[in-house]
């Protein structure tokens, strides 16, 4: 549980990060054995704030979707991606 309760909130990114984290403490720190997970993270930062930012520009508050709305808007980016 992380310390902050509205850091999922806040961040829809949060389990990439702390997987990142972990995986940084398990290896001693060394970046390149984690690579995988940093892609994963900053995978996720690229998309969140596309869509904070399309919310902006639309006008929709709160411009960070919920916590219970992200998985349909992940799965809806999903079906609709270029390939």
């Amino acid at each position: 549980m992380p310390k902050n309760a509205d850091a999922e909130k806040n961040n829809p990114c949060l389990k990439e990060q702390e997987l990142s984290y972990k995986c940084l403490s398990k290896n001693n720190f060394d970046h390149g054995k984690c690579e995988l997970y940093y892609a994963n993270y900053n995978n996720c930062k690229e998309f969140w704030n596309k869509v904070r930012a399309d919310r902006r520009a639309q006008g929709i508050v709160p411009h960070l979707p919920d916590v219970a709305d992200r998985e349909t808007i992940k799965a809806e980016y999903m079906k609709t991606k270029p390939a």
